[in-house]
């Protein structure tokens, strides 16, 4: 929607200082700083300049477009002189002239947003430029430009005397600023060679000690890792053969020696435990442990735990509870981890409860986040103890530690663990009552969503297909957009940013762009607005898809299409043909259960113009056919379950599909019967025997590109295609 201003008409040159005041006061009025106050009136100044200079005078009108924010100030500066000659010389920047014509026009299009003239000799010229209102500025409607229509009005114009002052006192002001600005540099300058000076000589001693500490790090990790290997050959050893002397594999034991071997396997077990601890925060803390992000559910996760777990309460007196998960919903990160952490819980609450229960339960926190707690009816824990606990090597001191053995490294595994799933590891405690293990955790790895949301681009081209840049910050429309254009001569290269657009545009100069003018951090206005400024881009056709309503805008600022989401496969592929001036291409279903037969048919009908999909059996065809909207059925009639010349009667009693013209392509030898069955609802019938000539081929290919895509399918039918 474009609302009028007002206009000026040019006959005398004191017209031109009108102008420029009008200008400068729509623009003040508007919102828009002095600076840009000052670029605006300057370049309305030189173009109503050279219409008087160089036309004779012209007329100067004044628009505001858009009903969204932000909105555009127009400005229309027309003539009937002689028009312009070596225009594209001019806007180029190389004509050179001793009056200084062009130097107006040039200077004028470097201030404004968007800058459009059309130039004809004897009939005139017309100059359009554009500048975007800051988002700061309030949405202007018809009463706003009323009030201002009522100020212009009032406000007595000033003579070119008096308009000269102001232009000086512009001048001025900007070179104070400049002035005062240098100043500011010239000082931060200075400070900042100082601070540099102090910041250097920190960022050395730091560097030295980080050094050292990096040094240190790593020759713990690596010791830890190498002494963990060498020590696991021996211990597993132990345990083998220890094993070997408690089954009499080689002579009987006596009491005595099968107590000495069995404290021989304890300790041997006790001690590959730690081994294993120590690796495993080896790993970790050498960040060597990758997220392995699975989908899983918790019952299922329960149920293995559950299985682990059975053999320690073997002539035990607590009960394991594990509780219904059915209510949490599936979660998708490192189950392996997640399993982990909880059996850690569930082993030390085992150990170091003598009586009474050991319960599992989970429950969600909100949609995005769940809890798995361990609780137990043990001897609980201090509550000075209670942050010592996920430290390295610490241990309570109770009665019952001294009859269990452990490392003191599971917890400070598990919080580790925790931290590389997103999450955290807590603990609630009271002595002689018992105690609760919390893992926190988001149901979705994080870094999966990450991943989503900036996808990674596969940057080469398919030289069969046209590349296509499409500007969204949705995951799910860009999952839409892909099936979309796949098998459509349309390649896509995603962007989730402005930045992310500029960079595929310049890395691979797209025939199409596709762009959502509202994402997540910023609108797409003065994107579109850059894109078709830029010399490089003007010509790459934009297709706007958003789900805001504002055509005239998008047009004003140089789109070249625009459909409202949500959108059909149909309309989207429709406009990138136009745009990019594609023939359309035929879209063929091809039914057929024989896969050499289905292979040859593909051979025969290789052509850009042809895009086939595939359907491998009858039963499923008619529901194919209905999903995908073909422009052409290739139909075999020898098929199990489901014939063809069912299919062709179920196709024919479907409105949306019985249009749609089926070509019979069979090794079957037809009866004049079924020849009459087939007429008036095959269009044409091939025998597979006869394809292998080239006449034959020939004619099937023909065939195919003689029919016309189906008037439903045409007609925006709701199917979104192949």
């Amino acid at each position: 929607m474009t609302l009028p201003i007002v206009s000026v008409s040019i006959h005398y040159e004191n017209d031109t200082v009108a102008a420029r005041q009008r200008a400068r006061q729509i623009a003040r009025f508007l919102g828009f700083d002095a600076q840009d106050q000052t670029r605006i009136s300057t370049a309305v100044s030189e173009i109503a300049r050279n219409a008087f200079n160089y036309a004779g005078g012209g007329r100067v009108e004044y628009s505001l477009e858009g009903r969204t924010a932000p909105q555009v100030f127009i400005i229309k500066v027309t003539d009937n002189g002689p028009g312009i000659a070596q225009l594209d010389v001019i806007l180029s920047g190389q004509y050179t002239s001793q009056t200084g014509m062009g130097l107006g026009i040039v200077g004028a299009r470097r201030l404004m947003d968007r800058f459009e003239i059309e130039s004809k000799p004897k009939l005139g010229t017309s100059i359009v430029m554009k500048k975007l209102l800051p988002n700061r500025a309030p949405l202007i409607g018809q009463k706003e430009l009323a009030r201002l229509a009522d100020q212009i009005a009032r406000e007595r114009p000033q003579d070119a005397f008096q308009e000269l002052q102001h232009q000086n006192r512009e001048l001025l002001t900007a070179l104070e600023e400049i002035r005062t600005r240098k100043d500011e540099l010239s000082q931060l300058n200075r400070e900042l060679e100082d601070t540099n000076r102090g910041v250097v000589a920190l960022y050395a001693e730091l560097d030295e000690k980080a050094d050292h500490l990096r040094r240190a790090d790593e020759l713990k990790s690596k010791f830890l890792s190498n002494m963990s290997h060498e020590f696991r050959s021996p211990l597993n050893s132990i345990l083998a053969l220890s094993g070997l002397l408690l089954t009499r594999s080689d002579g009987i034991l006596s009491s005595e020696q099968d107590q000495q071997v069995q404290y021989i396997k304890r300790a041997a077990q006790d001690l590959l435990d730690l081994v294993n601890d120590l690796l495993d925060l080896a790993k970790v803390e050498a960040g060597k442990v990758d997220v392995k992000p699975v989908d899983f559910s918790a019952s299922d996760l329960f149920a293995a735990l559950r299985g682990m777990l059975r053999p320690l309460l073997v002539g035990h007196s607590v009960e394991l509870v594990f509780d219904d998960m059915d209510h949490i919903p599936r979660l998708y990160s490192d189950e392996g981890k997640v399993s982990q952490i909880l059996r850690n819980f569930l082993s030390n609450a085992l150990k170091f409860t003598e009586k009474g229960e050991v319960r599992a339960s989970a429950a969600l926190v909100d949609p995005e986040t769940v809890i798995f707690s361990v609780s137990d009816t043990g001897m609980g824990i201090a509550t000075r103890d209670q942050d010592a606990i996920f430290e390295d090597f610490v241990q309570v001191d109770h009665p019952i530690q001294k009859k269990v053995k452990g490392t003191g490294l599971g917890l400070p595994l598990s919080r580790k663990l925790s931290a590389l799933l997103g999450g955290s590891v807590s603990v609630q405690s009271e002595l002689g009552v018992g105690s609760t293990f919390s893992l926190r955790m988001p149901l979705r790895f994080r870094g999966a969503d990450a991943e989503v949301a900036r996808p990674e681009v596969d940057w080469v081209a398919d030289p069969l297909s046209s590349p296509v840049v499409v500007v969204d910050d949705s995951p799910e429309m860009l999952l839409m957009f892909k099936i979309f254009l796949k098998n459509s001569g349309y390649q896509m290269f995603p962007a989730v940013t402005a930045r992310d657009a500029l960079d595929s545009i310049d890395r691979i100069a797209p025939s199409a762009i596709i762009l959502d003018i509202v994402l997540r951090a910023e609108q797409t206005w003065t994107l579109l607005a850059h894109l078709k400024e830029h010399p490089g881009t003007k010509h790459i056709p934009i297709l706007i898809v958003s789900a805001i309503e504002d055509q005239a805008k998008a047009f004003h600022l140089g789109a070249d299409g625009y459909l409202v989401k949500p959108v059909q496969r149909v309309s989207l592929l429709g406009e990138l043909d136009r745009l990019t001036a594609r023939p359309s291409t035929i879209r063929l279903l091809l039914i057929d259960d024989d896969e050499r037969d289905r292979y040859i048919l593909q051979q025969h009908l290789k052509d850009p113009a042809i895009q086939i999909a595939i359907c491998e059996n009858g039963t499923n065809a008619f529901s194919h056919a209905l999903e995908q909207r073909p422009d052409v059925i290739l139909l075999d009639l020898e098929m199990p379950e489901r014939n063809g010349f069912e299919l062709l009667d179920m196709f024919k009693a479907e409105p949306v599909l019985e249009s749609i013209p089926v070509v019979i392509v069979t090794s079957r030898i037809l009866t004049d019967a079924e020849r009459d069955r087939l007429g008036g609802r095959a269009y044409s019938v091939f025998s597979k025997g006869e394809l292998g000539g080239s006449e034959a081929k020939d004619s099937l290919r023909a065939t195919i590109k003689e029919l016309k895509p189906s008037s439903e399918y045409l007609t925006g039918g709701q199917g979104d295609g192949y």
